[in-house]
């Protein structure tokens, strides 16, 4: 079990959306300190004047930024107990219709934002013999989707480097915990207009961020939601990929699901 009560948390991509209610959460249940990494500024006053929540602003696609960020934590004693690795960015479309600059930004901030982080704070917290290091991938990991191919494909990547570094750390013998996180959509400012259907409804933020809250405290190595989403390892495993895409394309309407995509407005 991870104990939050007295732990420092690190979120990236912490100022809206699940990574502000998950900083909100991780408060209520004790933790210490909340380090929030974001290029957009939070309203701390607003929500939570008196929570022991900071904020720096970081571009977790800049290598350097996020290097001299993670220096600046350990030379203060804040190598973060738990680090949750959550910023993202999405634009739907067919990949030969997406530019150059979103297909270049998507794999910045989904594949390296994760990468980065963890790169420059492991070796602190291998050297603290603690930690918990939770990456925040996506059903998309799982599963083929049209119009996000370069979005699955951060994700897939994501999904891989995290199972992979919790063999590494278990083979290590380091006590460091990692969890991977597969949501399928949450109803957010980022997927706004994506939708599947009744058997696997947009997640409500709220209800997002409490599992993957108590899977932390679980130390799940999968935190996955809605409950369909468990059966994808096993459907995929076991039809001919003919079934699976009729299946989950037609009859799950999956394959639809970013028809109406919209997005963050402007």
């Amino acid at each position: 079990m991870t104990t939050i009560a007295g732990k420092k948390v690190l979120i990236t991509g912490g100022s809206s959306g699940i990574g502000w209610l998950m900083a909100k959460k991780l408060i209520a249940k004790g933790a210490a300190q909340v380090i929030l990494w974001d290029i957009k500024t939070p309203d701390l006053q607003q929500d939570s004047p008196k929570l022991p929540i900071s904020f720096t602003p970081v571009d977790v696609s800049e290598k350097e930024a996020v290097r001299q960020a993670s220096q600046q934590l350990i030379d203060q004693q804040l190598v973060p107990d738990i680090l949750i690795l959550n910023a993202g960015v999405v634009w739907g479309g067919y990949f030969h219709e997406q530019s150059a600059s979103q297909t270049q930004k998507m794999i910045d901030v989904n594949v390296f934002g994760v990468i980065w982080p963890a790169h420059f704070l492991l070796p602190a917290m291998i050297a603290l013999k603690r930690g918990h290091i939770v990456s925040i991938s996506s059903a998309a990991a799982m599963i083929a989707n049209p119009r996000m191919a370069i979005y699955a494909a951060t994700k897939w990547a994501v999904y891989g480097w995290s199972e992979s570094l919790r063999l590494e750390m278990q083979q290590l013998k380091t006590a460091i915990q990692v969890s991977t996180v597969t949501p399928s959509f949450i109803d957010t400012g980022m997927f706004a207009g994506a939708k599947v259907n009744k058997l696997l409804p947009n997640l409500k933020p709220e209800v997002a961020a409490s599992k993957i809250v108590r899977g932390i405290e679980k130390n799940k190595r999968f935190i996955r939601m809605p409950f369909l989403v468990f059966a994808l390892p096993f459907l995929k495993g076991v039809l001919p990929a003919s079934w699976f895409d009729h299946l989950i394309g037609n009859g799950l309407s999956v394959y639809k699901s970013m028809s109406n995509f919209k997005g963050h407005s402007k």
